[in-house]
């Protein structure tokens, strides 16, 4: 007979995740939560799982809720514990992923009196949280407890983000019950306001007298009906489409590789690339390019679509439509009319050119980090689901073309490298779809827990390129000017080959390209456990090759 705690609190906020529709729930072991533990891995409607390092936890519990779309929760032990969940909790906040963080805690008379594994954890995330709530026994009058968890859930829902649920549990902590708490299940859908017209044909007559107009977007979750809306938008000639391929939309017409674009161009090209007006969307941008082409070369006019915030990445922020964008283009298209002009036609021209630079160079390139990368991404079966670490391997990734069946994501949201293989892991055991895990040695050594769990599928495959490093900081020019590089490097002869071993993958590695092709030819088939393929690269060539590529350009 399935057990459950006695611990009213515990009771309440497992039902209320439950009516809420939270179905994932990420634990990590610890005694002072044994009454959430106990009741979250025996209740029917939940799936469980069981993840030591909360770190890796939190950002398995954010590649799920990447995923799903939906929230997924957390759920730790008191003390240092709920600390380590702050670099994932981070990453959700900016990243508007939902993500329901539910923290045991001593009662407040045991607080600061020495007591162990206690901390002040109360607001502890304020900084990055959409809401936080700490439950205490006495506030369950007339169902105060239930009200407040279903608000905080339900903000954690509409408002896309993170929220911090402190739960205090006094002693005994083991005891159960066959009893279990149940709630009718709650309603948080809601509809979207439109704008108003009135106010919006004020922004539609700009759009139409501007010969200029650059539709800029980021990081954004596949979605089919804003595929074919700036498809649409590429019918004006007077509009440029520039997207990042962590924005999952693809068209011959949009401009898909910002930086091979815009490396190349002097001040007088990059006034002509200066547009009238910038519409954005999206999460944040990768280029650094683009960013800093729009803060010297302001646009007129910068707006920016999203139902939660908009950021001023450009210093020229001057309207934020709170909508999403499809509904947005959804009327603003009834405004709107092609306007004469070149704009298009000059930089798809532009985007041509460098298309046949970039083939001759990579056609002729050394084994190298650029070459890998591009003999990866063409080699990613069909319908795959890419996901990709931060510095370098994301910004070399944003130069090429990509097979547009692909679904890519990257933790853009605070960049950090610190959870990226977590968060392909807790992404790969929620699709149908084969996982592939493109990844840089330093982030993939430095979230090696995130293979202490025993929920990897077989089809999940990681390629780690390895080129000694932080190869990054051999691009920019600073730490190569100081007498500290090995610092801002951190040069090792780390391999992955004894972590297989201990985890179970299936190991190989590559050293040239010869080598590389041949691996990746039955690298993703079917096998009886996960793989992972060690690229070793030249540290000291990829930079010098990078920059020839770049110069190759002009």
């Amino acid at each position: 007979m399935p057990q459950f705690p006695i611990n009213e609190l515990a009771q309440l906020t497992i039902a209320t995740c439950v009516a809420s529709k939270i179905e994932h729930v990420v634990i990590s072991p610890g005694s002072r939560n044994a009454p959430l533990t106990i009741g979250f891995s025996n209740h029917p409607k939940v799936k469980t799982y069981s993840i030591v390092d909360e770190r890796c936890a939190a950002f398995f519990a954010l590649g799920i809720a990447q995923q799903l779309q939906s929230p997924v929760a957390i759920v730790c032990t008191s003390g240092s514990a709920l600390l380590n969940y702050y670099p994932a909790i981070a990453e959700a906040f900016y990243s508007n992923i939902p993500l329901v963080v539910i923290s045991a805690d001593r009662p407040k008379h045991l607080i600061d009196i020495g007591d162990g594994q206690t901390i002040r954890q109360e607001n502890v995330f304020e900084n990055h949280m959409l809401a936080s709530v700490s439950l205490d026994e006495s506030l369950n009058i007339e169902g105060n407890i239930n009200e407040m968890l279903s608000e905080i859930i339900k903000t954690a829902i509409l408002e896309s983000g993170p929220v911090h649920i402190n739960v205090p549990f006094d002693e005994p902590l083991y005891e159960t019950t066959s009893n279990i708490l149940n709630f009718e299940t709650f309603d948080y859908s809601f509809e979207e306001e439109p704008l108003n017209v009135d106010d919006l044909e004020q922004f539609a007559k700009i759009w139409n007298a501007s010969e200029k107009k650059m539709v800029l977007v980021g990081e954004h979750y596949p979605n089919e009906l804003l595929q074919i809306q700036l498809e649409h938008l590429t019918k004006d000639p007077s509009v440029l489409v520039l997207i990042e391929n962590t924005a999952n939309v693809s068209n011959p017409k949009f401009i898909n590789s910002i930086d091979k674009l815009i490396f190349p161009l002097e001040d007088n090209e990059l006034t002509h690339f200066q547009p009238d007006i910038l519409l954005s969307l999206g999460g944040l941008i990768v280029s650094k390019k683009i960013k800093q082409h729009l803060r010297k070369f302001k646009p007129k006019h910068h707006w920016h679509v999203d139902p939660k915030r908009a950021f001023d990445t450009y210093h020229s922020l001057s309207h934020h439509f709170k909508l999403t964008p499809q509904l947005f283009f959804s009327q603003f298209f009834f405004l709107t009319k092609p306007t004469d002009s070149f704009y298009q036609e000059f930089w798809l021209h532009k985007k041509e050119i460098r298309l046949s630079k970039h083939a001759a160079f990579l056609n002729e390139c050394a084994f190298s980090d650029l070459k890998v990368v591009d003999t990866v991404l063409k080699s990613i079966p069909a319908n795959s689901q890419l996901q990709v670490s931060n510095s370098s391997v994301i910004r070399y990734t944003q130069l090429f073309d990509i097979n547009k069946s692909l679904r890519l994501f990257c933790n853009r949201g605070t960049s950090g490298i610190d959870g990226s293989t977590s968060t392909a892991i807790g992404a790969s055991v929620v699709v149908d779809a084969n996982t592939v895990f493109l990844t840089g040695d330093i982030s993939f050594f430095y979230d090696s827990n995130a293979l202490w769990n025993s929920y990897i599928p077989i089809t999940f495959r990681i390629i780690v390129i390895n080129n000694g490093g932080g190869g990054i900081f051999r691009f920019i020019p600073g730490p190569q000017k100081s007498n500290a590089l090995d610092y801002f490097e951190t040069p090792h002869n780390l391999t992955a080959v004894h972590l297989c071993k201990m985890y179970n993958f299936e190991y190989a590695t590559a050293t040239s390209v010869d080598e590389l092709t041949t691996g990746l030819k039955d690298f993703y088939t079917i096998s009886e456990k996960p793989k992972l393929l060690e690229v070793f690269t030249p540290q000291k060539e990829n930079d010098k090759i990078l920059k020839a590529y770049f110069n190759n350009l002009k």
